[in-house]
């Protein structure tokens, strides 16, 4: 097919605002992952949905056509694990020493002195507005719900998800240590308020000598309310932690089989073949997602005070996983806290962090679906796809492959939203100086 003369993305905007908002119209020349190919095609337009992948024909055949000159399409990113409770308290906690344990420490100070509603929304938004200036379509973020902060929290997420409505899809699920679950009225009040928000059910989960029984109070309140289940399991080089296996036993003992999400499990990728085989076993049975969190985990894991070098990556088994059909998918996670003081809520960063190190790249475009259509499924939105009837949600680049994508951070990249390309500038950090110069 032959190509015109290359159009800038400016040119391409420029073009894209020009098409009037009730008029169809025709994107030539596109690059989109199929089946784990890349291949070029066209994209029909109308109404804000995808009326057709092409070569398709346009009703009259009268539709503006813009011509992408062979730029990479892809569906909207489908973020399945955020904190954007935690996001950006970096300058008031500092990095600690890069530990889990000194993290949550820090954390549950800033927590207890400074998440007002106030605090907890400037935040809040902000990784809100920078994921949907990369292109994130849906996001999930785990709310610390603890007693205190469980109706603050809750009520800004609720508030943030209409204001922001349209635009990103917003998700939560309630985070909180597994031992509050031995207090049953507890997690029934949680899970009242999940439910009333349309949440999942989420606590991070440890290797207590009571953990069946609390899982079971877990299982039982999602079940009552009806919720999916999300659970952060064995963020830990300890091989020792197999909670993970506990957690797939509770699913299929409840009949909550495909209703359950697990982030995290480190542990997994330094247990024994038959430990592994044995986990992966349970969790392909009862239909368990695993979320890998690449930016978090390589920042926390393994890390030493002896002046040595890491020796293992951090995160989970995920080929492993994938090779037995289970589903898998990469997720953000924490954004400029003690848990990883870096990242931007970029699910092209994540995905290419996550390439890198997980050894993902034969070839690349297979794995595409770990950040759109595969953990939209675990979120149980029919998102992250192009196909005709979606909504017209998607991402332009100006590489033509992955591999020229994934190169180059590509700051211009068209955001575009119900057909229509998205107008933002990244907040600056300047915004949130009022939280800081009041700490």
């Amino acid at each position: 097919m032959k190509m015109s003369n290359h159009p800038t993305n400016i040119d391409l905007r420029r073009e894209l605002s020009r098409v009037p908002a009730h008029e169809g119209f025709v994107l030539k020349n596109a690059v989109l992952a199929w089946g784990g190919r890349l291949s070029l095609s066209e994209i029909g337009i109308a109404g804000g949905k995808i009326a057709f992948i092409g070569p398709g024909t346009a009703p009259g055949q009268s539709w503006p056509q813009i011509d992408l000159a062979g730029r990479l399409c892809l569906p909207g990113f489908v973020d399945a694990h955020a904190h954007l409770d935690k996001g950006h308290v970096i300058r008031r906690t500092g990095t600690g020493n890069g530990t889990l344990d000194t993290a949550i420490d820090l954390v549950s100070k800033d927590r207890s002195d400074h998440w007002s509603d106030e605090d907890v929304s400037a935040r809040m938004a902000f990784g809100i507005a920078c994921a949907h200036h990369y292109g994130t379509a849906v996001l999930k973020t785990h709310i610390d719900s603890q007693p205190g902060q469980l109706e603050i929290s809750w009520d800004v997420f609720a508030r943030l998800r209409e204001q922001w409505s349209g635009k990103i899809a917003l998700q939560g699920s309630s985070l909180f240590s597994i031992v509050l679950a031995r207090d049953a009225d507890f997690v029934e009040k949680v899970a009242r308020r999940v439910a009333q928000a349309g949440g999942t059910l989420g606590a991070v989960t440890f290797p207590v000598p009571d953990l069946d029984d609390l899982l079971d109070t877990m299982f039982s309140a999602a079940a009552r309310h009806g919720l999916l289940l999300d659970f952060h399991a064995d963020e830990t080089g300890d091989t020792a932690s197999d909670t993970l296996s506990h957690i797939a036993s509770a699913a299929l003992r409840h009949g909550m089989k495909s209703k359950v999400v697990a982030g995290h499990c480190c542990s997994l990728a330094l247990q024994d073949d038959a430990t592994v085989d044995r986990i992966l076993d349970q969790v392909a049975e009862a239909d368990i997602g695993l979320i890998c969190l690449p930016g978090c985990n390589l920042y926390l894991q393994d890390r030493r005070f002896d002046g040595t070098t890491p020796r293992w990556r951090g995160v989970t088994a995920f080929k492993e996983a994938k090779a037995r059909g289970i589903r898998v998918a990469l997720g953000s996670d924490n954004t400029r806290d003690p848990f990883y003081p870096f990242g931007d809520l970029d699910m092209l960063e994540t995905f290419g962090l996550g390439v890198r190190t997980l050894h993902i790249d034969s070839p690349v475009s297979a794995w595409i679906d770990t950040v759109t259509d595969t953990p939209a499924g675990m979120l149980g939105v029919d998102a992250g796809k192009l196909e005709p009837g979606q909504r017209a949600d998607f991402t332009i680049f100006e590489g033509r492959d992955l591999g020229e994508v994934l190169a180059r951070r590509e700051s211009d990249r068209i955001v575009v939203r119900g057909g229509r390309a998205i107008e933002t500038v990244l907040p600056s950090y300047r915004e949130l100086d009022p939280l800081f110069t009041r700490a």
